[in-house]
């Protein structure tokens, strides 16, 4: 088995949804992502768009044993090897087949979810979904743009306390993907005017977004 080439022909208007919620589709941020899927589809008729919610399809935390089936020689690899790469290229696959990448972003605990952190551990591939060059390293996953729907119980963005918006960007940029726009929806547990205000103001971001 051998692993996927990046360089494979993509179909036109592909869109990936990637939810990171506990609560799948009842959380905040899996909901304002579906309203903007929902509004691009609709002037995107003939679009694909495909769901990852991590909490209905789970990943595993990266381990010993799928870093070196990672690094391994395709030739070398055990079976087991083989399987821990094929479920890496899959998802690769799939990201590298859209040219939307949509993510649901909940704060827990200051942080991002850690079943994104395990995907994002899974799709972080050297010589695959980046490589290391003369100049340092270079994303391989370009001409992509993502839009990450960040909803928070308080209100973080601009302050030393958001740990997600630089990491997600970094990590993204990293891949290739460096057009990425946030779209915040802060104090959501502070009080329902608060949440009701926040949520406005995310969804008449994402009427401009399509528009």
């Amino acid at each position: 088995m051998t692993s996927l080439s990046i360089t494979e022909q993509k179909p036109m208007k592909n869109l990936l949804q990637i939810n990171s919620s506990i609560f799948s589709s009842g959380g905040q941020s899996t909901q304002l992502a579906d309203q903007f899927v929902a509004a691009w589809r609709a002037n995107q008729p003939d679009a694909q768009v495909t769901v990852r919610d991590l909490a209905q399809q789970p990943l595993p935390h990266l381990d010993a044993q799928r870093v070196l089936a990672f690094f391994a020689q395709p030739e070398t690899r055990t079976p087991d090897q083989q399987t821990f790469v094929a479920e890496s290229d899959a998802l690769i696959n799939e990201l590298n087949q859209a040219e939307i990448i949509v993510i649901g972003l909940p704060m827990y605990n200051f942080g991002i979810p850690s079943t994104l952190k395990a995907y994002f551990d899974q799709i972080a591939r050297a010589g695959v979904t980046f490589r290391y060059t003369e100049n340092g390293p270079e994303g391989l996953l370009t001409g992509k743009k993502a839009y990450v729907f960040a909803t928070r119980g308080g209100l973080y963005a601009g302050t030393p306390l958001d740990n997600q918006t630089g990491y997600v960007r970094n990590f993204l940029g990293f891949l290739g993907i460096t057009d990425v726009e946030f779209i915040y929806a802060e104090g959501l547990n502070m009080g329902d005017l608060n949440k009701e205000a926040a949520l406005a103001e995310a969804q008449q971001q994402i009427a401009k977004l399509v528009a």
